[in-house]
């Protein structure tokens, strides 16, 4: 059932009108758990060009890099102190410069991760903030604001961080003197800018070009719907239930207001002026589908991650309802849906979709979690839920380490985690580090190919060596072929550029549609085996039963 992978892959230089990312595959990577070349336990970007030829027998489309700019790493470089610069924990310009020219050689483009909502607090402009008198020109590049209280003791207002504890950090002035509060969404080492700032807008202008002219093809856009605070900045009180980037909640102060967008149209324009169809993304967790399409209207950004297909449950008549969401908000917009799974926010779907409790995102699961799953059911389920989204019209994006079917790392000894959520939350939450452990490559080899030392930044569980990279070529009941096989048909068959027809006659248990020449069938919870039409069988998420289709399995089957 394995496709030989087509010889002659995209070019990625094209020119302007191919609008790739309309049908693109992206493969996250998270580098500093992808490989580690030199052996200190932190993947790089050379461990990256190592295994090019790897991503490109698994038949991806582009590499997602999650930041590798310089940063003291207190939220695994999303606190970014030289946005136009690599971190030596990560190589250098020079690494970066041959790892894009690897990738374009093979028809590989590459999207880097910018992260325009906050910087580190070791970034220049913020280090002269603290240096500078209130009212400064270089305070007004971020969110610095008086306190309340007789004597600006408390806090401007009562917002909470995503990573738990509050939003503002008070500063010492230069004379010693409690000062003035500054806004922190997230960690206290990563203050937010204020985009009423033209100097901050001109600023990100600088560093989307910088990495344009070095000839990157887009950028994945961190907290895109963060930027712009409501006017007045008024009390809100988050619901907890909603997950910690908000994304069910409407009319929060801090997420998804209108001033965004124009910020987007500025950047499109920007990205226009390229050869080659460059891309953005956006990171908006939003409260339906239909207001984060506004992110890809024809002149804001190209792609937007369907968040909202992320969260449905392994259900049905839910998964249904959220596919016919998503092509009717999207094809409103003139655009495509944007399909995602997993990533480096949220527990790996091989094990999520198997969670019997409630489990917000950026809670994580550890030792004590309620509703622990089950990893047999997980991964089936896991299978299932690929073959299943891969079948859609769209682009996709795939995290590093799903194609091994790797679960979340659940039992992580509380010494090793290192997510601010973690600390932040005293532990209650356990946050984002067991979807980050180093990925396995080698069965036997010191840190299963990771590291030449065995060294890893994160403890990779015992277990993963039997889902190590080696270890599953060629087994053709393998997640990994399972993935090759799904991806070079997909290909092949144009399934991203195709459109959905529902099938009719399937049980209400069953998701069932045909895209171009091909059915995809998924059994989500029927209790008795689905009967199967007639057909060549081009790809099966588990065994089947003769022509019957078991419970958490999807096939592909070739339309006759």
């Amino acid at each position: 059932m394995t496709l030989t992978q087509e010889d002659a892959r995209v070019d990625a230089s094209a020119g302007r009108g191919s609008e790739w990312w309309r049908t693109a595959v992206i493969y996250q990577i998270y580098p500093r758990s992808f490989a580690d070349s030199d052996g200190d336990g932190m993947g790089d970007l050379a461990g990256v060009t190592a295994h090019l030829d790897d991503l490109q027998q698994l038949g991806v489309d582009a590499l997602w890099l999650s930041p590798f700019q310089r940063s003291p790493q207190k939220d695994a470089g999303y606190d970014v102190a030289d946005y136009c610069d690599v971190d030596p924990l990560f190589g250098t310009l020079a690494d970066f410069d041959a790892m894009l020219a690897g990738a374009h050689a093979r028809g590989i483009r590459i999207i880097v991760d910018l992260v325009p909502n906050h910087s580190s607090d070791q970034h220049v402009w913020f280090q002269e903030a603290l240096r500078a008198a209130p009212g400064s020109p270089e305070r007004a590049r971020y969110m610095f604001r008086d306190g309340r209280g007789a004597s600006g003791e408390l806090p401007p207002n009562n917002w909470e961080s995503v990573f738990g504890g509050p939003a503002w950090t008070r500063v010492t002035e230069p004379d010693g003197t409690p000062g003035q509060w500054y806004l922190h969404l997230f960690d206290a080492s990563q203050p937010d800018f204020d985009w009423s700032n033209e100097e901050v807008r001109a600023e990100f202008r600088r560093v989307l070009r910088f990495w344009l002219d070095r000839g990157v093809d887009g950028f994945r856009v961190d907290v895109a719907h963060g930027l712009v605070k409501q006017d007045g900045l008024p009390d809100y009180t988050a619901d907890p239930s909603a997950g910690s980037m908000g994304g069910d909640e409407a009319s929060v102060p801090y997420w998804g207001q209108p001033g965004v967008h124009e910020i987007y149209r500025d950047w499109h324009e920007l990205l226009a002026e390229y050869d080659g169809d460059r891309a953005l993304c956006a990171e908006a967790w939003l409260p339906t589908i239909e207001k984060t399409a506004l992110w890809v209207r024809p002149d804001e950004m190209h792609q937007a991650f369907n968040f909202e297909y992320l969260e449905t449950e392994w259900d049905a008549a839910k998964l249904r309802r959220v596919i016919d969401e998503s092509l009717r908000a999207y094809s409103a917009v003139g655009a495509r849906s944007t399909w995602v799974l997993s990533n480096h926010d949220v527990v790996r779907h091989a094990s999520r979709l198997a969670v019997t409790a409630d489990n917000p995102q950026g809670y994580g699961i550890g030792p004590k979690t309620p509703g622990k799953p089950d990893p047999v059911l997980g991964l089936r389920r896991g299978r299932a839920a690929t073959t299943l989204m891969l079948g859609l019209p769209g682009s996709a994006y795939i995290y590093q380490g799903e194609e091994l079917g790797l679960p979340e790392a659940i039992d992580l000894p509380d010494e090793a985690r290192q997510d601010p959520t973690w600390f932040r939350t005293n532990g209650e939450r356990y946050g984002r580090d067991g979807c980050r452990v180093p990925l396995p490559w080698t069965a036997a080899a010191p840190g299963y190919g990771f590291s030449p030392t065995g060294a890893s930044w994160l403890p990779q569980p015992a277990e993963w060596a039997l889902l190590a990279r080696d270890a599953q070529v060629g087994d053709p009941d393998s997640t990994l072929e399972l993935y090759r096989t799904l991806l070079a048909e997909r290909r092949a068959r144009a399934l991203g550029a195709g459109s959905l027809e529902w099938l009719e006659g399937y049980g209400e248990e069953v998701v069932a549609f045909r895209n171009g020449d091909v059915l995809v069938i998924a059994n989500v919870s029927a209790a008795a085996p689905v009967a199967l039409p007639a057909g060549a069988l081009l790809a099966a998420s588990g065994p089947l039963e003769g022509d019957l289709l078991p419970a958490d399995t999807t096939v592909w089957i070739a339309a006759e």
